[in-house]
């Protein structure tokens, strides 16, 4: 049974009720996770900290964050995405408080491991639960608005820190932008649903299929024996490195001694995310609208503009505003751009029940491959003594996941 048509309103309002809930709530859930990059110059100052360690702290948020995927994905498909995002966003408030009492590299990597976890409970569980209500034809497009709203958290981050950086000191980072995070967490528990069976809607791509263990180990073999979804996730993984190094390190080479004097150079950061979360947007729906689902084409060609901008940007000097801004833009926008096609190849590559742990996988490579990528950005740093020297190594790492999406492709 084929869930209502398009023009069939009730269902149509409960449609996008129930993504611009889930939008909604991941709007503020970068609040506790891309915070760290704005702390590493507070962190390394007071704390004697370097480049590396700071690296590996966050490299350790980011691996907890990507084993937890698979974890969270399984459970996703097993209890709901509703009660998984909502109990991962007030835990990770909380073990952001923890950690801005940190004093040391374990009282900081410990509680900001743990964090990773709690974080890894939103996107995978919440990829799940718009497959569920979104057909195979429109997920592009829904993932786009979905991806364009977690882009835009890295803006509201990326703001909020800002301020905060010019009238507090670090550990406020932790404690004042992730207040945001119960707020989401409760209305979307409020107004989401797991399915449309729970509102009396047939599911757009049928019935709502039933699973057992045997099922679900078929699924983890079908992941595994499936090349292009593990040349897909690796692709992945090099986009999540560039993407979050960019995120991690870019305040960093910003944030130079006379900031606070002379703002405005700081203040052009933003343009990463803006450009980030339209890229999410444009890219799902150029994907469903003008490529025909050919989410590989969009990936290679979005990721190689994004390693022109890049190299760019290691040439252009801080009082060259202008160029900043719009390289920074133009990098966000490629790089962040391919991750809804990433998340729809993952939707596609299994049925309905392995959704969420499909998306799981993929986040886990993904994120580990990132993991790996963060010390070593802050090693690069501190053996060039240039913070200018991440531009140059996210070139390299967006080209890698260029020919990663072109090996994938069908």
């Amino acid at each position: 049974m084929t869930g209502p048509p398009g023009g069939q309103s009730a269902f149509r309002r409960a449609q996008w009720r129930i993504l611009l809930a889930t939008s909604f709530c991941y709007l503020f859930y970068y609040t506790g996770r891309q915070n760290f990059g704005w702390a590493i110059t507070g962190l390394r100052d007071d704390l004697g900290l370097s480049n590396a360690q700071l690296g590996w702290i966050n490299g350790a948020g980011l691996v907890c964050y990507g084993a937890g995927q698979v974890v969270s994905g399984y459970l996703g498909d097993r209890l709901g995405g509703r009660r998984m995002v909502t109990l991962g966003a007030l835990a990770s408030c909380g073990l952001n408080w923890v950690t801005s009492f940190g004093r040391g590299f374990w009282s900081l990597a410990l509680p900001w491991a743990l964090n990773g976890y709690a974080q890894s409970m939103g996107f995978a569980p919440a990829s799940r639960l718009i497959a569920s209500w979104w057909g195979a034809g429109e997920r592009g497009r829904a993932f786009g608005v979905f991806t364009f709203a977690a882009g835009f958290s890295s803006v509201v981050t990326f703001a909020g820190a800002i301020w905060i950086l010019g009238r507090l000191s670090w550990p406020w980072l932790f404690r004042l932008p992730v207040l945001l995070l119960p707020v989401g967490g409760l209305v979307f528990y409020a107004l989401a649903r797991d399915h449309p069976g729970e509102l009396g809607f047939p599911t757009p791509a049928g019935p709502e299929p039933r699973d057992s263990p045997q099922a679900l180990r078929e699924g983890f073999r079908m992941l595994v024996a499936d090349r292009r979804f593990l040349v897909a996730s690796l692709g992945f993984g090099f986009t999540n490195w560039a993407r979050l190094g960019l995120l991690a390190w870019v305040p960093v080479h910003f944030l130079g001694p006379t900031w606070k004097t002379d703002p405005a150079g700081v203040w052009v950061t933003i343009a990463l995310p803006v450009g980030m979360a339209l890229g999410a947007l444009t890219a799902g729906y150029a994907a469903d609208r003008f490529a025909g689902g050919q989410h590989t084409r969009l990936i290679a060609g979005s990721l190689t503009l994004a390693s022109a901008a890049a190299l760019t940007l290691t040439a252009v000097p801080h009082e060259a505003l202008g160029l900043g801004i719009v390289l920074l833009f133009l990098g966000g926008f490629c790089v962040f751009g391919p991750i809804a096609s990433f998340t729809a190849l993952a939707a596609e590559r299994l049925d309905r029940r392995f959704v969420g742990t499909g998306v799981g996988v993929l986040n886990a490579v993904g994120y580990a491959v990132a993991a790996l990528g963060d010390p070593i950005m802050g090693t690069v740093i501190d053996r060039s003594g240039r913070t200018a020297s991440v531009f140059v190594v996210t070139a390299v790492v967006c080209l890698a996941g260029a020919v990663c999406g072109r090996l994938a492709r069908p």
